[in-house]
């Protein structure tokens, strides 16, 4: 998908092993943290952003590598819940040779940050500052993983959701000035009809006829 996009940051993850079943738990997006998306543009998630989401098939990947999965909400072994903190995940580690690789990397701490990949629904853009400020209101979540790269952005997606953003702003005010302009004509004829009744009332002709 051409809009997809990734997150990722350095926001822990923890390991627990309870009666055989090892889980990772950790954050895959906090609420209104501003981040920088490859200096073009700042970055914010509201709150409830993937309430929507939620209720849809997710994936827990490997690097995001849609070959690789180590869990899925369909299945029960993916549970995702938005906190007061953030989007919560936990992943039930399957024995597999991906699942065990990446529960030896976490507990060595060479994988400790959690990443997502998502479409944004709804956004507003505040173009004020001096990079254009991007909230994120509604999102459609695709995939979770747990990461060693914390880098947050992909810089051509990034460009891509500046340039479409500034494109529907453009396309927004075209929209008004032509719905505004159609609506100045409409009150124009309205106003050019109740002209031509008033004169014909007033006409020499009207004035004779009540006259007589």
């Amino acid at each position: 998908m051409k809009d997809l996009e990734k997150r990722s940051g350095e926001l822990g993850v923890e390991f627990r092993e309870a009666e055989g079943k090892r889980t990772l738990v950790g954050y895959a997006a906090i609420w209104n943290s501003d981040t920088t998306i490859g200096d073009y543009f700042i970055e914010r998630i509201a709150p409830g952003a993937f309430t929507a989401a939620l209720s849809g098939d997710i994936l827990a990947l490997c690097d995001h590598d849609i070959g690789r999965v180590i869990g899925r909400t369909k299945s029960g072994t993916l549970r995702l819940a938005e906190d007061q903190r953030g989007l919560k995940v936990e992943i039930d580690v399957p024995d597999t040779t991906d699942g065990n690789d990446l529960w030896t990397l976490v507990k060595r701490g060479d994988v400790s940050g959690m990443s997502f990949a998502f479409r944004a629904t709804k956004q507003e853009w505040d173009d004020t500052g001096d990079l254009p400020k991007r909230t994120i209101l509604e999102a459609e979540l695709y995939e979770v993983t747990a990461t060693a790269l914390p880098a947050y952005t992909d810089t051509t997606l990034a460009t891509r959701s500046l340039e479409a953003a500034r494109s529907e702003v453009e396309q927004l005010k075209e929209r008004r000035a032509a719905d505004a302009a159609a609506a100045a004509r409409r009150v124009a004829e309205r106003r050019a009809s109740m002209e031509q009744k008033f004169r014909g009332i007033q006409s020499p002709e009207g004035r004779s006829a009540d006259a007589s």
